[in-house]
């Protein structure tokens, strides 16, 4: 039999895909999504959407109301540089946000937390390659220092109240239903200039490194993790570094495109290198971050390009 299950930021690009997957697995599930950036049509047949901001009296009621017994925390302010131009408003949504549910939660029937956290932000400039989940946590954004302070609090909550935690530090996920929009991930960006006959701008000189991970593989992360008793934390990543130019060349030619990206002026404090190591993942739980670069990008583009054809 399935659990209840509430999903925050269900609307939205992960969130979605997790609460697909929750749905066909026979979980009763409730959305949680303010639609500031989630869409509605995002939202799976099956699932319950509660247009709803997570710091809300309602949203802290509805886990109990819906008798929640885990929820999966994707629901956040993302946007790495509006965390730095506004660090209070990201610390009131992904602090005061998670503790708002943990509050309505713990005097309800809640018994596990799946926390969405960052395996980039939070190590900041690592210095090991790939980072591993004992790597030194020195984030160099409030968006980073706001998603380290949300496992610190869930471990506060394992031990006072034995609620069960499992935080998965995600790589740059990328995939079907991204938004190219807002916080938008490079890849969903690349791909909507491309598509829209514009010329896509690479920040820097494009030798700056990320790992890359299928929304697919994040998805069977978090099934692995649903009923996990006790506190765990892993990373969800390929292990290997791409550059922004390797990156934009593999999409390039997915797309057969024959456009050349444009270099604008680098981000100023933007990480030079990020990678992460899902060993732990693997051994743990038997989930092997598995999808090739090329062939997520590929079924990336191709959801893209058929949404593009699909426009008025």
């Amino acid at each position: 039999m399935g659990s209840i299950i509430c999903v925050t930021g269900g609307a939205g690009f992960i969130g979605s895909h997790v609460a697909e997957a929750l749905v066909a697995a026979g979980h009763t599930v409730h959305i949680v999504d303010d639609l500031s950036s989630g869409r509605k049509e995002n939202v799976p047949s099956g699932a319950e959407l509660h247009v709803l901001d997570i710091r809300s009296p309602e949203a802290a009621r509805l886990l109990d109301d819906a008798e929640v017994e885990i929820l999966v925390h994707h629901a956040a302010q993302m946007d790495v540089r509006r965390s730095v131009a506004d660090p209070r408003f990201d610390a009131d949504v992904n602090i005061g946000g998670l503790l708002n549910l943990l509050e309505g939660g713990r005097r309800a029937s809640l018994r596990q937390v799946v926390f969405a956290s960052t395996g980039g932000a939070i190590y900041g400039e690592q210095d090991a390659f790939p980072a591993s989940e004992d790597h030194p946590q020195r984030p160099v954004s409030p968006y980073g220092v706001s998603k380290l302070a949300g496992e610190r609090y869930l471990f506060f909550y394992h031990h006072e109240y034995r609620l069960d935690v499992t935080c998965l530090r995600y790589a740059n996920v990328y995939g079907p239903r991204q938004n190219p929009h807002g916080e938008a991930g490079v890849v969903a960006i690349f791909l909507d200039r491309l598509l829209d006959g514009k010329q896509p701008v690479i920040n820097g000189d494009g030798t700056q490194t990320r790992d890359y991970v299928y929304v697919g593989d994040v998805v069977r992360a978090n099934l692995a993790a649903i009923g996990r008793p006790g506190l765990h934390t892993y990373n969800v990543g390929t292990g290997v570094e791409t550059s922004v130019n390797e990156l934009y060349n593999v999409l390039r030619d997915a797309l057969g495109s024959g456009v050349e990206a444009v270099h604008g002026a680098a981000k100023p404090g933007e990480q030079r290198r990020s990678c992460i190591s899902s060993a732990k993942l693997e051994a743990e739980l038997g989930i092997r971050v598995a999808t090739p670069l090329a062939e997520g990008l590929r079924l990336t583009a191709s959801w893209f390009r058929e949404k593009a054809l699909a426009r008025p």
